[in-house]
C-alpha cells in the first residue's frame, strides 16, 4: 500500500474508531466482544482500502456482522469465573445513570438485527439508504426494521418517556472512546 493510502487509512481509522466501537457494543452488549468485532473488520478493510468507494459504509457492515459473529461462537457461550466480577464503573450523575440503564435494559429485550438497525438510524444518525447498505438489504426492509425496534423499545419502556431533552445523544449512551 502506497504511503499515502496508508496514512488516509489510518485517518480514518482514528476518525471512525469510536463510532464502530459503539455500534458493536450496542449489537452484541460487550465491550470486549465488540473491541474483538471492530479489530476483525479494520483487518479484512485494510486490504480493500484503496478499491472501495464508500469505505465508511462497509466497515459498518463489517462491523455490525463481526459482532453479530462474535456472539455467536460456541467458546463465546462457556464462562469463565472472571465474568462474575463486576466491570468498573464510571462516575456519572445519578439521572444520568438511571436513564442510561433504563435504556440499555429496553435496548437488550429488542432483536439484534433491529437493534442494530435502530442504533445505525437514530443513534450514528445514518439515512435510511445507509443503514439498508450496512444491513446489507433494502430500503423498505431497513425501514421495518427500524420501524418495529422503535416499537418493541417503546414496548420495553412500557409506555415511560426517557428524559433525554436537552442532552446529546452520546451523554446518555455508555460511550467509553
Amino acid at each position: 500500500m502506497k504511503a499515502e493510502d496508508e496514512q488516509a487509512f489510518r485517518e480514518f481509522v482514528t476518525s471512525q474508531m469510536a463510532s464502530l466501537r459503539k455500534l458493536a457494543y450496542m449489537t452484541c452488549g460487550d465491550w470486549h466482544t465488540a473491541e474483538d468485532a471492530v479489530a476483525n473488520a479494520l483487518v479484512k478493510l485494510y486490504p480493500r482500502w484503496r478499491k472501495l468507494e464508500r469505505p465508511d459504509l462497509y466497515v459498518k457492515t463489517m462491523v455490525y456482522r463481526a459482532a453479530v459473529d462474535e456472539t455467536r461462537r460456541p467458546w463465546r457461550r462457556e464462562r469463565s469465573a472472571g465474568d462474575a466480577m463486576p466491570d468498573v464503573t464510571v462516575r456519572d450523575t445519578a439521572a444520568t445513570t438511571d436513564e442510561r440503564m433504563r435504556l440499555w435494559a429496553a435496548l437488550e429485550t429488542v432483536p439484534a438485527r433491529q437493534r442494530a438497525a435502530v442504533v445505525l438510524r437514530h443513534y450514528l444518525d445514518l439515512s435510511l439508504e445507509d443503514t439498508a447498505a450496512v444491513l446489507d438489504c433494502t430500503v423498505g426492509t431497513a425501514k421495518s426494521q427500524v420501524s418495529r425496534g422503535l416499537a418493541k423499545l417503546r414496548e420495553a419502556l412500557g409506555g415511560e418517556h426517557l428524559n433525554l431533552t436537552g442532552r446529546p445523544i452520546g451523554e446518555w449512551t455508555h460511550a467509553v472512546a
